[in-house]
């Protein structure tokens, strides 16, 4: 798929490169708070300092509180950031093998909506499972709650695009989120839009 006028590959992180089930992060809280999975996943979508968070406009710390708010329970540190990072599977080694391909003929860089408790869990991963450093395989990577800003808005493409001097129309998203993408067709980049942890994409050296 990453092939002719391409140069430049952007690469989403959840459901693309890391493996991702949300349903494990509900049902890790659902354990702790006496409340139905299914509560939980409904109170996440209703409930604006998710997205504070994703956003960087609090911080571990007040995340942590408005969770064990949320779930009317106490719990340590050390428990919320586990259930949270619940969702986060592994990488597989194939997503492994395509970074190491891709930046071999490509540009290639990470744009993510992710935060900070999540973001240690899964460099830790990457370390064991690819015995790299994640940063490696990236020329830039951004992180939304680094940036205060995130996917879908055209603000955080644009600043992408801008910094590293990439043309969009060399430029290829891969991502698994359908507003993301339209957003990126809007500015004019090639898209690759793939179902979450579906086997996507091929890059050979």
């Amino acid at each position: 798929m990453a092939s002719g006028t391409i140069k430049n590959i952007i690469f989403d992180l959840g459901g693309v490169l890391v493996d991702i089930d949300p349903d494990k992060t509900a049902k890790a809280f659902a354990r702790l708070s006496n409340m139905d999975p299914v509560d939980i996943m409904e109170l996440h979508k209703s409930q604006n300092f998710f997205v504070d968070y994703e956003k960087g406009l609090i911080d571990d710390s007040a995340f942590r509180d408005q969770i064990r708010n949320f779930l009317k329970t106490d719990m340590s540190d050390q428990t919320v950031d586990r259930a949270w990072g619940a969702l986060l599977l592994d990488f597989p080694q194939n997503k492994i093998d395509l970074l190491s391909n891709a930046r071999k003929k490509y540009r290639t860089f990470l744009l993510s909506n992710t935060n900070n408790i999540h973001r240690k869990k899964f460099e830790k991963s990457f370390r064991d499972a690819a015995h790299a450093d994640f940063y490696d395989y990236f020329e830039n990577v951004y992180y939304s709650f680094q940036m205060h800003m995130r996917k879908p808005d055209k603000e955080i493409f644009v600043k992408v695009l801008e910094e590293n001097n990439l043309n969009p129309q060399e430029t290829l998203l891969i991502d698994d989120h359908r507003p993301n993408i339209e957003t990126a067709q809007a500015l004019g980049m090639k898209t690759c839009h793939v179902k979450i942890n579906q086997e996507f994409i091929e890059i050979e050296a």
